[in-house]
């Protein structure tokens, strides 16, 4: 596995480091205590092409890698998670979905303006009542004439609502077995579809500037040109984009890290006690140096799973890993990263107590921790 970044991958980091040094860290604050979408930041984002990185160029993109991916929703978080994961869902889950089983006219009208940054998706699978257990799901599709019609309701959905909100891939139940087993599908549900709301905004401990809504279907009629891919597949398709969408979060959670590491040391080198910075204690060096430690690892198994997908080889258990490795790292490092700051970082202006508050969903979003361990102990061959 190559190491070190590309010469275009060190561009793209560079461009995306510099946009947020510019554009996000400087507000990220004021959005996330207002609990506000921040539109025209996200439409910036858009504008430098991230979300488009890894399509070919006819739909938009720019030729680009998954590393090159991975790089940019490192240097997303690293100013806001917020701003990473709407990008990150956007393009990961529900752009990936669209260019691996979408239809020419599908790709066209869907993923060039996602990949463009005009619109924003979002991906429709937790329900009220199942979550981990997505094979459960209740919303079902019937097909009538040419129209598939939607019931049901889904919940947790990020990128719901917003101004730039253009789609929502939907899965539901299309039949079932004589044993009562479901087959589902997946649906593109454009945001003005009839019989499709969005609920209001849910009030959340971290990532407090993403848009996240519970959805409602009564009567929702779709084109039955907008089924996704093969019907009675939509398992198979969203298992494959949660196992891409955890490789995405691990970038994501490396970010955080990085950013509580940065903000750590240079607060430890400022910080005066006993007549001395607190960084020449011994005490607050091995803080730092295990926080350093986790995002180095943890860099290196998100990239080993980004290599993985880009070569097109098995990547389920790399994801797996990358995801809960760099989810409960980033929890223990922002925790350090607090305890470094001390009085100053328990603060709500401080900025690690935004990233405290933004690291503990990433042992929860795109399958929880006990989950990953489950997925990696089956990929081992055990259950």
């Amino acid at each position: 596995m190559e190491l070190e970044l590309t010469e275009q991958q060190r561009i793209i980091q560079k461009m995306v480091r510099d946009f947020c040094d510019r554009e996000v860290l400087p507000v990220a604050d004021t959005w996330v205590a207002r609990e506000e979408f921040p539109v025209e930041v996200i439409r910036k984002v858009g504008k430098l092409g991230i979300a488009g990185l890894r399509f070919p160029a006819a739909y938009g993109g720019s030729d680009g890698d998954m590393l090159s991916v991975l790089v940019a929703l490192e240097e997303l978080a690293r100013g806001d998670a917020s701003v990473a994961v709407t990008i990150d869902v956007s393009a990961t889950l529900c752009g990936e979905l669209l260019y691996r089983y979408g239809t020419e006219e599908q790709k066209r009208r869907w993923l060039a303006p996602i990949a463009q940054g005009e619109i924003i998706g979002s991906f429709a699978l937790t329900e009220p009542e199942g979550g981990s257990d997505a094979a459960s799901i209740r919303t079902a599709a019937v097909r009538h004439g040419n129209e598939w019609v939607i019931n049901g309701s889904k919940a947790f959905i990020t990128n719901a609502g917003t101004p730039l909100t253009g789609l929502t891939i939907v899965a539901a139940v299309t039949s079932r077995d004589g044993k009562g087993k479901a087959a589902i599908s997946n649906f593109v549900v454009p945001s003005d579809a009839p019989g499709f709301s969005v609920g209001p905004a849910y009030h959340k401990l971290g990532w407090r500037a993403s848009a996240t809504r519970p959805l409602y279907f009564q009567d929702c009629r779709v084109p039955a040109a907008n089924l996704l891919g093969v019907e009675g597949r939509g398992l198979a398709q969203f298992l494959w984009a949660l196992d891409l969408g955890r490789v995405g979060l691990a970038a994501m959670a490396v970010g955080l890290m990085q950013a509580c590491l940065d903000l750590s040391v240079g607060y430890a080198q400022k910080r005066r006690a006993f007549g001395k910075s607190i960084a020449a204690f011994q005490a607050v060096q091995f803080k730092l140096a295990d926080m350093a430690t986790a995002v180095h690892l943890g860099r290196l198994v998100t990239y080993h799973a980004g290599t993985l997908v880009q070569r097109g080889l098995p990547f389920k258990r790399e994801a797996a890993i990358a995801k809960l490795f760099t989810s409960e790292a980033a929890l223990r490092v922002v925790d350090e990263a607090v305890q470094v700051h001390g009085g100053y970082g328990f603060m709500e202006d401080s900025p690690v107590s935004r990233y405290y508050r933004d690291a503990k969903v990433l042992t929860i979003g795109e399958g929880t921790s006990e989950m990953q361990r489950l997925v990696i102990a089956r990929e081992l061959g055990c259950g």
